[in-house]
């Protein structure tokens, strides 16, 4: 969706999701910086910071859109790694300064033994998160005490392994791909597989292939964007704000409850149209999200259901 900018011909205001192919070199803040130029649009936000070395799949929040960010932080993603096997670094990845080495015992793993001790990480376990990462103790991120010579205790986090499949083995190397929960670092899983093994482990290459409904196949690049922008065409790429959240199931309010829903009030059951929205009158769950649009069919922003006191309450509003 775009809108016109106030009093000009030629700016325009764009609303919703850019799947931006990051390319290796770029921090997430810079493809936001970047992006701003080349739309000429100041209100843009990234959905997760994906490290500088990593590639693939960033989703850009545009507008109204920007509401989206922490949902889209929340989905979870898709990851295909390299895992160098027999060397622990810093920063549990190849950029940093190497801690050990064993390759000897990275040689002399059987493909049984590494498939193995990948697969056990499947499902729930608690990730110790790196020193080198933006979380913060104290007020101060973690990487900033890291460059300063200094490592604090992290308490684990509950993480989720969805899916994780070895793809290829040819020692010292292992290709994975990892489906997995927000909040996973995919080099300390790397790490963590290392230390199973006993040889230790650090992640050399990650390209990230999926965010939610955002794939690889579908991204754009910082120049291909430009390109769509030079031609006038950028609004193809955009996703509008309630195509990204079609998982919630929708909801539509009567002529007489427009302007209660404008004004971001909460919904009653009476104040809906169940010729529109009838497959939800008996199934709504205690905190599900919907998507709720006024009696015109135009998407007003997610409503929660809260069963204690019967109604939709609004959750995050997208004012066009």
């Amino acid at each position: 969706m775009l809108h016109q900018a106030a009093g000009s011909k030629e700016h325009t205001m764009y609303h919703g999701i850019i799947n931006v192919y990051k390319e290796p070199g770029y921090t997430s803040h810079d493809v936001v910086a970047r992006l701003r130029g080349i739309l000429k649009q100041k209100k843009i936000g990234h959905t997760g910071t994906l490290d500088p070395a990593a590639e693939g799949v960033l989703p850009v929040c545009l507008g109204a859109g920007t509401r989206l960010c922490g949902m889209l932080t929340d989905r979870s993603k898709t990851y295909r790694a390299v895992m160098l096997l027999g060397c622990e670094t810093d920063t549990q990845d190849t950029t940093g300064t190497i801690l050990e080495e064993d390759r000897e015992g990275a040689l002399s793993l059987t493909e049984e033994q590494v498939n193995h001790a990948v697969m056990g990480f499947k499902g729930d376990y608690a990730q110790i998160p790196p020193m080198y990462s933006a979380l913060k103790v104290d007020g101060k991120k973690l990487y900033e005490l890291a460059r300063a010579g200094k490592e604090v205790e992290r308490r684990p986090r509950p993480v989720r392994i969805l899916d994780i499949k070895v793809s290829r083995i040819d020692l010292p190397r292992v290709w994975m791909e990892v489906t997995c929960s927000k909040g996973t670092y995919i080099r300390t899983l790397c790490h963590d597989i290392g230390r199973l093994l006993g040889c230790g482990g650090c992640m050399e290459h990650l390209t990230r292939t999926r965010v939610d409904r955002f794939s690889i196949e579908d991204s754009l690049t910082l120049d291909q964007l430009q390109q769509l922008r030079d031609q006038g065409a950028v609004e193809s790429c955009v996703l509008p704000v309630e195509e990204a959240l079609q998982s919630f199931p929708p909801l539509c309010c009567l002529p007489e409850a427009d302007s209660l829903l404008h004004n971001g009030n909460p919904c009653f059951a009476r104040q809906l149209d169940w010729n529109r929205s009838d497959e939800w009158q008996a199934g709504a769950e205690d905190g599900q999200m919907f998507r709720m649009y006024d009696s015109n069919h135009r998407f007003t922003g997610v409503y929660q259901y809260q069963k204690d006191r019967h109604w939709w309450k609004p959750w995050k509003m997208f004012p066009m």
